[in-house]
């Protein structure tokens, strides 16, 4: 499992291991992974570390130190090495380091001449606020079209929020210490961060409340029918879904629950849909008892309804789409996943929807507080946020998958999850991760239909299954 630490939790562990280490041990373990790192990256992008270009962004704190004490080590692995100062000091040990080397400080103007390779960002660690103050800003627009590798996070960000607010920087990839932080996992900021490398520093860390599933941690998670299990005993999930505007909806949704991680699927909805959703999948009987509910996906005007009569059955309920229009607070306990787009949860708590977009995280923890639900938040990130305060963020997927219908197959599997026994977080988190990489099983990196995500669950439950030998 990725597990992403608010800066407070880093700084507490960092003081617990800087009592017992001797001066400098931490920034030299910091700067020896960082170095390597960027070496490697070095080398597979021009074929070699000797002769290569490097510029380092250097702020005035430790991270501009990690940034020069990596400069000085790439510089005696025979790299060329300068430093850019964006403060009126930088770190001085870092920087005898530097000049140690044979790397040395230039200004703007040389800097561009120089036709750097590759530009570190050591501008603002961990503790920076969001945004650069305009000299830095400045220098990142004059070396516009520089890859960039940086150091922690990239500077500008929002590290514990995920948010952006003002210039940033925007990596390639990015080396963090320790453990990854929250502006890794959530977008936006997580977009700025590139491909994200960890080092390992040995720190002794809290369990923290914002993580990413793995795919080791869907295996653990996944029920398993034992040798006894009936198609009753695995979990019965009912899908109330579909008009006769959009019968596909319900068809997808179905599929998505035939997933094979639940027993049974009925489905209840206006007859006509009802027939094209047996003609496509046989399996599915009729109204009946189910251990979850999903309602919603291309209900129109039948969704209020149908939200209520699901209601009513106490289980657990998937409420997307149409229905989620129809919702009021729960109450505390009420086992409810809810499966909005960034849109439709801005009209559950009354914003724009730039807004969500712009703070997903804190608009995602916050429904799930006053609407005493599970909330699934989608977009390139998919946040899944609980009641507690725990959020987890899917990183499976494709672009490819922002399709019609790909929503409503999502909806059947999480449903499906549920009514196999699964708690709101872990079906949520788990559909997602599930769904994400049938994805990118079904379109090979390509282009791909609702209709093949929902064909390629059962092959990703496999690879998954295959991990712990099952």
């Amino acid at each position: 499992m990725l597990r992403a630490h608010t800066v407070a939790q880093v700084r507490a562990a960092e003081a617990e291991l800087l009592a017992v280490l001797p001066d400098g041990a931490l920034m030299a373990r910091a700067a020896a992974g960082l170095a390597t790192g960027i070496a490697t990256g070095i080398a597979e992008r021009l074929g070699r570390t000797y002769g290569a270009r490097v510029l380092l962004l250097l702020g005035p704190g430790d991270n501009g130190g990690d940034a020069l004490h990596a400069g000085a080590l790439l510089a005696r692995r025979g790299a060329q090495v300068w430093g850019l100062a964006l403060a009126p000091a930088v770190h001085p040990e870092g920087l005898a380091a530097l000049h140690a080397a044979g790397g040395r400080l230039v200004e703007l103007d040389e800097a561009v001449a120089l036709g750097a390779d590759l530009v570190v960002d050591g501008i603002v660690g961990i503790g920076g606020r969001p945004g650069l103050r305009p000299d830095a800003a400045a220098a990142l627009e004059a070396l516009a079209g520089i890859p960039v590798v940086a150091v922690d996070v990239p500077s500008g960000v929002d590290v514990d929020a995920g948010e952006l607010d003002g210039p940033h920087v925007r990596a390639e990839e990015t080396w963090t210490f320790g453990t990854h932080k929250v502006a890794h996992l959530v977008d936006p900021a997580a977009a700025a961060a590139g491909r994200v490398r960890l080092v390992d520093l040995g720190l002794a860390l809290p369990e923290p409340e914002v993580c990413a599933l793995e795919a080791e941690d869907v295996a653990r998670l996944l029920p398993r029918p034992d040798p006894a299990a009936h198609k009753y005993s695995r979990g019965v999930v009912g899908v109330r879904a579909g008009s006769a505007t959009y019968a596909g909806a319900a068809v997808l949704c179905v599929r998505g629950a035939l997933s094979g991680l639940a027993g049974m699927v009925r489905y209840v909805g206006p007859e006509a849909v009802g027939r094209q959703v047996r003609s496509t999948c046989p399996e599915v009987v009729g109204d009946g008892r189910v251990q979850a509910w999903v309602v919603g996906p291309g209900s129109d005007d039948q969704a209020g309804p149908a939200l209520a009569a699901a209601l009513a059955d106490q289980v657990p309920v998937v409420v997307d789409a149409d229905a989620l229009a129809h919702l009021t607070p729960s109450a505390p306990g009420a086992r409810l996943v809810l499966t909005p787009h960034a849109g439709e949860l801005a009209a559950l708590l009354g914003v724009a929807r730039p807004e969500v977009e712009a703070a997903p995280l804190r608009h995602a923890r916050e429904a799930a507080r006053t609407l005493h639900a599970t909330v699934l938040l989608k977009g390139r990130r998919t946040l899944v946020a609980d009641p507690s305060g725990a959020v987890r963020v899917n990183t499976t997927g494709t672009p490819w998958l922002a399709t019609a219908g790909a929503g409503d197959v999502l909806a059947g599997v999480v449903g499906a999850l549920l009514a196999s026994g699964l708690s709101g977080l872990d079906a949520a988190s788990v559909g997602a991760w599930l769904h994400g990489r049938a994805a990118e099983l079904a379109g090979a990196g390509g282009p791909l239909r609702a209709g093949d995500v929902a064909g390629a669950v059962g092959p990703a439950v496999n690879e998954v299954l295959a991990l712990v030998g099952e």
